[in-house]
């Protein structure tokens, strides 16, 4: 029986040789699939001109793959706040959860999800601050909960649909800001351990021992996402994760191009200087045969204190990011729960 939740986090890759509607289509096979494998949630992250990566706006994919599917929870990983209204991003969410009731979760990030220029354009001109960010998610939760203050002059104003639940809020983050944020404000918490994978078993720890119960959230609720390439001998996980390598090298170098396939990987010249960072870059991932990949998962687990998992796996191609997945599944043994 399944011990703990396992879930999938999606960034629609664009694997050099694929269009970007080819990326969207193989979101919609993964979260199929992912259901069929027995995978909890479902996340789509939000990027914006970004080369590699298919998918600016989650909340519209997800109502795609809701659709598409019957019982895993969909969601972001997550909307980008400070680009965005609270009230019409809590309208938008309660309509998801108006379409499929107990299924919707909302995942809240601060970051610009692209580089500065991209930043600008998307705030008309003006690079959007996340200063605001505690109190636009607070109105997000308010409204989504119709939950303002009395005195409040925005008292009278209702996200509709309204209706007896409400989607899942996560705080997203790979520092002690959101875990601290999330902490004080009584919201569940997920740490991106694919973007930093040192200091979060504390941040996730703090993040528990501060915890201030609210209606919504009586306890904290922790998750961890983890970059994970799993295959059926250690030698082809390593092999498979070279792509992400120079993918990863690339944003380093300030090169927006798509996903490497395994073949451009492979062929390409790397320094010494390149090797280091592909060596430092690595402690990112975890990756190896289903038994070794599972057994580090747990450990990481434990570590965070964390209460589900989630993975984000991207290779060179979609049979092997997809492989990857059923591998996982089957090492959890997913279907059996």
């Amino acid at each position: 029986m399944q011990t703990i939740k396992l879930s999938v986090l999606d960034q629609s890759p664009i694997i050099s040789g694929h269009t970007p509607q080819q990326a969207i289509q193989q979101t919609l096979r993964l979260a199929q699939a992912a259901e069929q494998m027995g995978f909890y949630r479902y996340w789509c992250a939000e990027h914006h001109s970004v080369m590699a990566l298919a998918d600016p706006c989650p909340e519209i994919l997800i109502t795609r793959l809701a659709a598409a599917t019957s019982k895993i929870r969909v969601g972001t990983g997550g909307v980008l706040l400070p680009y965005y209204s609270p009230l019409k991003i809590a309208e938008q969410f309660r309509m998801l959860e108006a379409l499929f009731p107990g299924r919707i979760d909302l995942g809240i990030g601060r970051a610009p999800g692209g580089d500065q220029a991209t930043a600008m354009a998307m705030g008309q001109g003006r690079y959007p601050s996340a200063d605001d960010f505690p109190d636009q998610v607070q109105y997000l939760a308010a409204f989504l909960d119709d939950d303002m203050p009395d005195d409040h002059p925005f008292r009278q104003v209702k996200a509709q649909p309204a209706g007896p639940t409400s989607p899942q809020i996560f705080l997203l983050g790979s520092s002690d800001y959101s875990g601290a944020l999330a902490a004080q404000l009584g919201l569940r918490f997920a740490f991106a351990h694919f973007i930093s994978a040192r200091g979060g078993d504390v941040v996730m720890r703090d993040y528990k021992r501060r915890y201030q119960p609210s209606p919504r959230e009586p306890q904290p609720q922790a998750m961890v996402c983890v970059f994970v390439v799993c295959a059926e001998t250690q030698a082809q996980a390593e092999r498979l994760a070279q792509s992400v390598d120079l993918r990863r090298l690339n944003m380093d170098y300030g090169v927006n191009a798509p996903v490497p396939t395994l073949e451009e990987a492979e062929r390409y010249p790397y320094t010494d200087i390149d090797r280091q960072r592909i060596a430092q870059q690595r402690r990112r991932v975890v990756l190896g045969t289903p038994d070794a990949v599972k057994q580090r998962l747990l450990e990481i687990k434990t570590e965070f204190e964390a209460d589900e998992l989630m993975v984000i796996t991207i290779t060179g191609d979609y049979d092997s990011r997809l492989r990857s997945y059923e591998l996982l599944a089957r090492a959890f043994d997913l279907s059996s729960a």
